[in-house]
């Protein structure tokens, strides 16, 4: 599954967070976001943490 970097971006910036500290809140490592902002495959939980934290369904981030 990929996240698309641009809607990623979008919805990190209207929640006030950076790579830090979004993944802080996640509860997942820097690694793993950058390279899901970065357009890499992510698992399927990973996902779900991140449109969670950022308060988005999965398929908002994810690629058309």
């Amino acid at each position: 599954m990929r996240i698309d970097e641009i809607k990623f971006a979008v919805a990190m910036v209207k929640k006030g967070y950076n790579v830090s500290t979004l993944a802080s809140a996640c509860g997942i490592s820097r690694a793993t976001l950058t390279a899901a902002k970065a357009g890499k495959r992510i698992k399927p939980e990973t996902a779900a943490a991140i449109a969670n934290t950022l308060g988005v369904e999965v398929t908002d981030l994810l690629e058309d």
